[in-house]
């Protein structure tokens, strides 16, 4: 057995460094020592990947009640309206917080904000860098982080799994990816800010982090999970064979570009009055029915119509990206399809970050609560990850001001070393987990699709479990076990909504149902289905 590191003592334990981890922990650190783990590089998160934007209020033209409004439709029926109205009212605040972190956004020559407009947004209120906005921000938190004498940030650290005992969260073990030690984090707080889901799917414009670790954690802990089958697909990446779905941003459609077919031809008015601006599930959806359609295996997203300088100075990363592959957008059209992008559902949250879990905060992406609904607006989710951070931070002073007690709990018991050639077969079983997600729980879903998914991930958990889980862990190990549960989790919450409702879309429930209920899943109901 391998000699393990003694435990890890700290006040706050934040899983996660992208923007929802890093700004709780900027909020929380002049009460407490925080410890920011991520288990790779620390600037490898969804948000350093966000193109589009923040959406806030910033505009005289717009109101707080027309986001509301927007977010509520696009929500279709399962938005927490409370919920809403608090992170659309707070949003401008923390766009403020931001610049005086040094944030630099464009700015028109009057020295106001140089707004955007996305899908399902019927005012400009999308704060942008460039196509960067994501980078940006990354960047100004990470700074701010670093100064902090409160704040420290471990890279290549995984989590494994939460230690959890009568309900309430002490701590967790998490992997030296370096060293291959096992330490036990003890925590009076543990916050989870571990992001998406979109690595359990075959394409993804999510980084390879984004496996689902937070949620399977929490679940395998006792939390309540919410709203797993809603999984939305951004409609636009990048179709080519040496491209990893690189995201072409809404922005862009909201600038004006258009869809059309490989005949040249536009499709979206047979959708959507709001055409390139519908929602995104409306997008995606028309874009995967008319491939079916045609067989083709792309569709073309065209803005070439703009002045190149426009194009250039507003996209300058999907400009170079694309040219990059030879395909230069002010003179021609991008070949697009739809991946996944972002979950809407996940550990059931207060804004605060609560879980039914003491002691145990969700907030990001990896939280659900209800402020996207079925469906989320476009460049809600950043908003929504400060928002509760800054909120999360505020309830763990009161709970710490209430006094809690660090309690250690046992080491890890390491298993023995796994065979090479197996790690061959983990490989095989990632692959063939993310393609039965693609094939048979994508875009649009049947009751016969689900069945064959839900047969298939079974038998793979139980390999999974059987043949590498007594083994020495590593991260690929723990990734694995992760989104195999994960898909399961969603197969499961997608098989139990019978009705199609945002970005679920069903082929046998076609329609609505008359009343909008979340689906609840947990280790027992789970079991019991």
């Amino acid at each position: 057995m391998r000699e393990l590191n003694k435990d890890f003592v700290v006040d706050i334990i934040v899983v996660g460094s992208g923007v929802a981890g890093l700004y709780f922990a900027i909020n929380m650190a002049d009460f407490g020592q925080v410890l920011v783990i991520t288990k790779k590089e620390r600037t490898e998160s969804n948000t350093n990947y966000a193109q589009g934007g923040i959406a806030a209020v910033l505009s005289s033209n717009d109101s707080f009640e027309s986001h509301i409004n927007d977010t509520m439709i696009c929500g279709d029926g399962l938005c927490n309206k409370r919920v809403v109205e608090k992170v659309v009212r707070k949003a401008p605040d923390c766009i403020s917080n931001l610049v005086e972190m040094g944030a630099r956004f464009n700015r028109k020559e009057d020295g106001s904000f140089d707004l955007g407009i996305e899908g399902g947004h019927s005012k400009r209120r999308i704060v942008h860098a460039n196509d960067l906005t994501g980078r940006e921000i990354e960047h100004v938190l990470l700074k701010t982080c670093l100064e902090h004498p409160s704040i420290t940030i471990l890279e290549n650290r995984v989590a494994i799994n939460l230690f959890v005992k009568n309900n309430r969260c002490l701590g967790c073990y998490v992997l030296n990816k370096k060293t291959g030690e096992i330490q036990n984090f003890v925590s009076k707080l543990t916050v989870l800010a571990t992001g998406g889901i979109g690595k359990v799917f075959l394409h993804s414009t999510n980084p390879d982090v984004a496996t689902g670790d937070g949620i399977a954690m929490a679940y395998r802990a006792g939390a309540t999970i919410m709203d797993m089958e809603f999984t939305q697909f951004h409609p636009t990446t990048l179709y080519h064979p040496l491209a990893d779905s690189f995201l072409i941003s809404e922005s862009l459609r909201g600038e004006g570009a258009i869809l059309t077919d490989s005949k040249r031809s536009r499709f979206m008015m047979d959708y959507h009055p709001m055409m390139e601006l519908a929602p995104r599930d409306i997008v995606a959806q028309a874009i995967d029915n008319e491939l079916k359609k045609s067989g083709e295996s792309h569709v073309l997203l065209d803005i070439s119509m703009k002045n190149p300088k426009f194009i250039r100075n507003r996209f300058p990363e999907i400009y170079d990206k694309c040219l990059s592959y030879n395909i230069d957008i002010t003179q021609e059209a991008i070949p697009v399809v739809p991946a996944a992008h972002y979950c809407c559902g996940g550990i059931k949250a207060t804004i605060k970050g609560i879980t039914n879990v003491r002691n145990l905060l969700a907030i990001g992406e990896v939280s659900c609560t209800a402020l996207h609904g079925a469906n989320r607006l476009a460049s809600n989710s950043i908003i929504e990850a400060l928002v509760c951070g800054f909120y999360a931070s505020q309830e763990c002073k009161r709970i710490l001001e209430r006094g809690i007690p660090i309690k250690p709990f046992p080491i890890w018991e390491a298993g023995e070393a796994v065979n090479s050639d197996e790690m061959i077969v983990v490989t095989h079983n990632l692959d063939e987990i993310r393609r039965l997600m693609w094939n048979y729980v994508g875009i649009m879903r049947s009751n016969k699709r689900l069945l064959r998914a839900r047969d298939r991930i079974e038998l793979l958990i139980k390999e999974i479990d059987q043949y590498y889980w007594d083994f020495i862990i590593n991260a690929d190990l723990v990734e694995i076990r992760n989104l195999a549960l994960i898909a399961k989790i969603i197969i499961y919450s997608a098989m139990l909504r019978k009705e199609t409702r945002g970005i679920h879309y069903s082929l046998d429930y076609p329609r609505k149902n008359v009343i909008a209920k979340h689906t609840i899943l947990n280790r027992n109901l789970l079991e019991t289905i």
